[in-house]
């Protein structure tokens, strides 16, 4: 099916999801949706109350964000509505996948990429504790050095200094670097890839390989990375720094592959207890973290905007794909020459609700782009989590993007390439489903007309 029917398929869906509601639920189903929209904004409130406060109130706010969406299930389902809900919710379930596909059409095109010839002395830093033992039960080492390369194993017994291992072997005459590990180690390796303008080699064997996503790796079979050895092509693409000393000192630059946060995260990941009790931290620090009792008043300066107070800062290496505000998704390139920037800023029950139900459209998210941004702080210090590594940085903190700094070599057949589905957007569908129409329209008249 053609992007223009499948556009035009998603609107006819959408529409007869509201019909089927209109039609059989009559008022009582307008009621109801009313009701429904109601129930997410306290379930919203709920949460938010859940999480910046203890005791007795957590303890009703929990019962809130449990018994608000199974009250609504039960009014539809005492007024004999629950089919028509069903059928609705199933007509636009149909709706946003017609029309995310037909977005894929119209999505940007896939990062360049060239031919190279096979390196000749690769060099492979394999960590094998990274997502629960992926080296061994993937036979990485056993596979790259039966492809000719080298391949220096971590020892988990203590730390070691990856950047001092790439850097050893590039002056022993490695032309390629490749890493098999976490996103953090990555980011080490990269920079030392990109400092000698060396091709640089990811293997996704880390617990989520964001970096791997976005370059179109196999994330289930670390191994199938190992294809770029022998049937590589290369992409440029970009890199974020961290300016963590003087302006002029690019010696004291930290890379990121994917990105940096700020605030309330990266405040939770810096304490001791953290590693221990994920959740139990969480909620004993977040009441505070939320609220400006403790932590932090960050501001953030990207370009001319200037976002305030705002509890959460994300600066990634590209910007994440519209409606993935916790930065959980994918970025649809990595060459775009930008650093996105995304910050999370609720004070209320009110303005979590209204984060709920209008996602990126909310007061409460802003989210801009940039070539360098600058977090600063109250505090002469402020926690920063750096791929997922926990750092101390002085403020304020530079965050700069590089394009096309690192040279990275990638399997000629890729299962992530091209890209999934865009996130949905109506007006986009609307257009393309109508602008298509009237193309077609036009080339039709013209071809008449030259008969």
């Amino acid at each position: 099916m053609s992007g223009r029917w499948t556009a035009r398929l998603a609107l006819a869906a959408g529409a007869a999801a509201l019909v089927v509601l209109v039609i059989f639920g009559g008022l009582a189903s307008l009621v109801l949706m009313a009701v429904s929209w109601a129930g997410l904004a306290l379930t919203a409130a709920g949460v938010w109350w859940m999480l910046t406060h203890t005791g007795w109130i957590r303890a009703l706010a929990a019962l809130l964000v449990v018994g608000a969406p199974l009250g609504v299930l039960l009014l539809y389902t005492n007024a004999g509505l629950l089919w028509v809900v069903l059928v609705s919710v199933g007509l636009w379930a149909l709706a946003v996948t017609a029309g995310r596909s037909a977005l894929v059409e119209d999505a940007s095109p896939r990062m360049p990429e060239r031919s190279v010839r096979r390196a000749e002395r690769p060099f492979l830093i394999m960590n094998p504790l990274s997502g629960g033992g992926k080296v061994e039960k993937f036979h990485l080492v056993e596979r790259a050095r039966a492809l000719g390369a080298e391949v220096v194993v971590l020892d988990p017994t203590r730390r070691q200094d990856v950047a001092d291992l790439a850097r050893r072997a590039v002056r022993g005459g490695a032309d390629l670097l490749g890493v098999a590990g976490g996103d953090g180690t990555q980011a080490s390796v990269a920079a030392v890839a990109a400092e000698h303008d060396i091709p640089f080699m990811v293997i996704s064997a880390g617990t989520r390989n964001h970096f791997a996503m976005d370059l179109g790796l196999d994330r289930q079979d670390p191994a199938r990375c190992l294809e770029a050895l022998t049937d590589g092509v290369e992409l440029r693409v970009d890199l974020g720094y961290l300016r963590v000393g003087e302006p002029a000192d690019r010696n004291a630059e930290q890379v990121f592959i994917n990105n940096a946060s700020f605030g309330v995260y990266a405040e939770i990941v810096q304490s001791p207890a953290y590693r221990d009790d994920k959740a139990r931290t969480i909620l004993e620090m977040l009441p505070d973290l939320l609220t400006h009792h403790s932590g932090a008043r960050l501001s953030a300066h990207a370009g001319s905007r200037t976002m305030d107070g705002p509890q959460a800062v994300l600066v990634s290496n590209n910007p994440y794909e519209g409606g993935d505000s916790a930065g959980l998704g994918r970025r649809k390139r990595l060459d775009s020459g930008e650093l996105g920037v995304l910050c999370v800023r609720v004070g209320n029950a009110a303005e979590a609700s209204e984060l709920l139900l209008r996602g990126g459209r909310s007061r409460g998210l802003t989210a801009a782009t940039a070539r360098e941004v600058v977090v600063d702080a109250d505090v002469p210090l402020i926690p920063v989590g750096v791929d997922g590594e926990a750092l101390t940085l002085p403020t304020p903190v530079r965050c700069r993007l590089l394009a096309g700094a690192l040279r990275v070599r990638v399997p000629r057949d890729r299962p992530g390439v091209p890209h999934g589905a865009p996130p949905m957007d109506w007006h986009r569908v609307r257009r393309l489903a109508l602008t298509m129409g009237r193309v077609a329209a036009g080339r039709g008249t013209t071809g008449r007309g030259a008969a």
